[in-house]
């Protein structure tokens, strides 16, 4: 039986080739224009891109005509930022989708001494000291004073309101699950669309330890005209541990067509494939998840389930 599920060199060959393809198609561009408060293109204006949960920033500078370009991007929601010598910065968040398909970006930074930015009276650099400072205490698990610091930011830039998430995650931490809805739930109120925040409150209630809540906020987060890969992907997951496992593969099935580069539902599907028993399929979704994400744990465990559908 070893041999009936050993893909040849072609095959991963194939495979591989295929997922590179997929892989590029998946990535994000992202492009605008920088622009003073009377519409006139800034010149040499920098712009950055972050995504904490991915852990990378990409960074541009416009030309002449206020423009710039960054290309590469994993889709999902990002952090721009657009600054200038002699200007206020300017931050918001933009969910990017795969392709060319995201619209172009138009980002007004005013002089300073005009008025106060969504970063209130503290420039990029301070921001980004402090938010470092804020995510060690979060990092050590001091999770009073990395809420203490955290709050003091909003304070300070009450604009940046994704910092609630920062607060909900210590919240978690802490084991103070009330709290930490409340926290995704302030982000909510000025952000609806926030998809981080609706699968927070989701997996609050799970972390709880109340299902029938858990259940409720996850359904209505994936089932949201803005819902996305992490919606889906976490109420598969809910699905899974509740056994529910053909509703479950709707579900991570909805959240890799999201992110065809994402491993973590891919693993997921190839493990529901192995409880079905169809070990054909499981096999393709492993070695699928190494393909699209070799650098990601999943491809590690999937590595070892196809070391065990081989036996």
């Amino acid at each position: 039986m070893r041999s009936s599920f050993r893909l040849s060199r072609i095959a991963l060959l194939f495979l591989f080739v295929t997922a590179l393809a997929a892989r590029a198609s998946a990535q994000a561009r992202v492009f605008g224009t920088v622009v003073d408060e009377t519409g006139k293109a800034i010149k040499a204006a920098t712009v950055t891109a972050e995504n904490p949960n991915l852990g990378q920033t990409f960074t541009a500078s416009t030309d002449d005509k206020g423009r710039f370009t960054m290309i590469g991007l994993r889709p999902g929601e990002w952090r721009i930022i657009a600054s200038a010598p002699g200007y206020l910065p300017e931050a918001g968040q933009v969910q990017l989708r795969s392709g060319n398909a995201n619209p172009a970006l138009t980002i007004a930074i005013r002089r300073n001494g005009v008025g106060i930015g969504p970063l209130g009276s503290m420039s990029a650099k301070d921001l980004q000291t402090q938010l470092a400072a804020a995510d060690a205490l979060f990092n050590q698990k001091r999770w009073d004073e990395a809420v203490t610091a955290y709050r003091a930011l909003l304070v300070k830039a009450p604009s940046i309101s994704a910092i609630n998430l920062q607060i909900a995650a210590a919240y978690r931490g802490k084991g103070d699950y009330d709290a930490a809805i409340a926290a995704y739930r302030d982000l909510l109120r000025v952000d609806p669309d926030s998809e981080k925040a609706k699968v927070g409150v989701g997996i609050a209630n799970t972390e709880k330890g109340d299902m029938r809540a858990a259940e409720a906020a996850l359904t209505q987060a994936a089932e949201s005209p803005t819902a996305g890969r992490e919606s889906y992907y976490s109420l598969g997951d809910l699905k899974f541990r509740n056994g529910d496992i053909a509703e479950a593969m709707k579900w991570f099935q909805k959240a890799t067509d999201a992110d065809p580069s994402w491993g973590k539902p891919l693993y997921k599907l190839g493990l529901g494939a192995i409880k079905q028993g169809d070990k054909a399929a499981a096999a393709n979704f492993m070695t699928r998840v190494i393909a699209v994400d070799p650098a990601s744990p999943e491809a590690g465990l999937a590595k070892t389930e196809i070391d065990q559908l081989n036996k």
